[in-house]
């Protein structure tokens, strides 16, 4: 079976990059797959994509080494289940609050006897090998989102949940959950001790970490700090920055 990429540089002991996809495009995919990101996440809860579109958005960057992630929209094992048949080498699940929940996420991804995942990898047998029906349960990355108060409430028994492999932190729910407004790149210090408490009970139970940020300067940060994933840019941000500094620099030169 076709390797996980993100398992590979986590093994290897490496930080992952990775790429956001909000806009839903195949041609968009593909050109951010061609940037050289270690994996790309299809957005399906907060992005343009609806699940109609993912197909064509996963065979884009298959074109690529980019390894595919889709972040579904709810703890729901179809839609789960859909993705990783259509091709999703990661699955990052939001609002993950209980540990029940964390680990209705690692079943619907693992066939049995570990999960309950059904049998019919309609294209991703295509895309990743022959024997992925031997292999997907030691490849597929399970990600959880922890974000809420209630789920940093019971942060150590979601982290204790077998298989599953990472805790994503949402910067703008946790702030929620903090009682702060909203924002990317939180340099509140109780948003970050609790990034750092989070990373902390992730790493004490051998999962990894994974950050969002918008900045290269904040990622490098995470990344320093401890983290082993973080999310650099998405293709809606880098549009849209391009386009203002064009712009800018156009005003400036003709003053």
């Amino acid at each position: 079976m076709r390797p996980n990429k993100i398992k590979q540089l986590w093994k290897e002991g490496k930080p992952v990059t990775l790429g956001w996809l909000s806009i839903g495009n195949s041609f968009s995919a593909e050109v951010m797959a061609r940037q050289g990101f270690d994996a790309l996440c299809v957005d399906l809860q907060h992005g343009t994509t609806e699940l109609a579109g993912l197909l064509p958005m996963l065979q884009a960057i298959s074109q690529t080494d980019t390894s595919p992630v889709v972040r579904v929209p709810w703890n729901d094992p179809a839609i789960i289940m859909k993705a990783l048949d259509l091709g999703a080498m990661s699955v990052i699940v939001p609002l993950v609050s209980t540990a029940a929940e964390a680990a209705r996420a690692v079943a619907a991804c693992r066939y049995p006897p570990a999960g309950f995942r059904s049998s019919g990898p309609i294209r991703a047998i295509q895309y990743a090998g022959a024997d992925y029906l031997a292999e997907a349960d030691k490849e597929i990355v399970v990600i959880a989102m922890v974000e809420t108060k209630e789920g940093l409430d019971n942060l150590d028994a979601i982290c204790a949940t077998p298989g599953l492999d990472a805790i994503y932190i949402g910067p703008s729910d946790l702030s929620f959950a903090l009682g702060l407004p909203p924002k990317m790149d939180n340099t509140d210090p109780l948003h970050l001790a609790t990034c750092d408490k989070i990373r902390d009970t992730a790493h004490k139970h051998g999962k990894k970490a994974c950050m969002h940020c918008v900045s290269a300067a904040f990622a490098a940060g995470a990344i320093k700090r401890g983290f082993d994933l973080v999310m650099l840019t998405s293709d809606i941000n880098c549009m849209v920055a391009g386009v203002r500094k064009q712009l800018d620099d156009l005003k400036a030169a003709v003053g």
